[in-house]
């Protein structure tokens, strides 16, 4: 495969991805702005953003399916169950200790998610969805705090 320099930019990331990356550090570190493909960078980046939010809130339905099967089906509560629960929170302390600006939207997303995950404990446990609370029963704080747990 021919390599960055005997490419145009832009049809290397059509062809190669990887390459184009490196192609485009390198252009950055060596400060060459006219060797950036600008357009496709820019939707990288933006991409890099919603990646973000897309992980927080995978982990938040996750979490909040977990902390529900916790509270309302206490007599199966395993440790494969609060495994789950603190692997998530730490998870999102991680994104949110890399982009402290996504804090507004976990609380933003909380009720979404508690929605999603309300279907998902329902499919999973066999519970009626009316079982669990119409709004999310759970503060912020009992969501990404690693030692509390929900009581029955």
């Amino acid at each position: 495969m021919a390599s960055p320099q005997f490419q145009p930019v832009s049809n290397l990331y059509e062809t190669d991805f990887y390459d184009w990356t490196r192609a485009m550090a390198t252009a950055l570190r060596q400060g060459r702005w006219q060797d950036l493909d600008i357009d496709n960078l820019a939707e990288e980046i933006e991409s890099l953003g919603r990646s973000d939010k897309r992980a927080l809130k995978s982990r938040l339905e996750v979490l909040l399916m977990h902390l529900l099967k916790w509270k309302y089906q206490s007599e199966h509560r395993s440790n494969s169950w609060r495994s789950t629960i603190i692997e998530q929170r730490l998870r999102i302390q991680d994104l949110l200790e890399d982009s402290p600006s996504l804090q507004p939207y976990l609380e933003a997303e909380r009720e979404r998610c508690y929605a999603n995950a309300c279907k998902l404990a329902a499919a999973e446990t066999g519970l009626d969805l009316r079982t669990f609370p119409s709004t999310c029963p759970f503060t912020l704080k009992v969501i990404l705090s690693e030692m509390l747990l929900p009581e029955t």
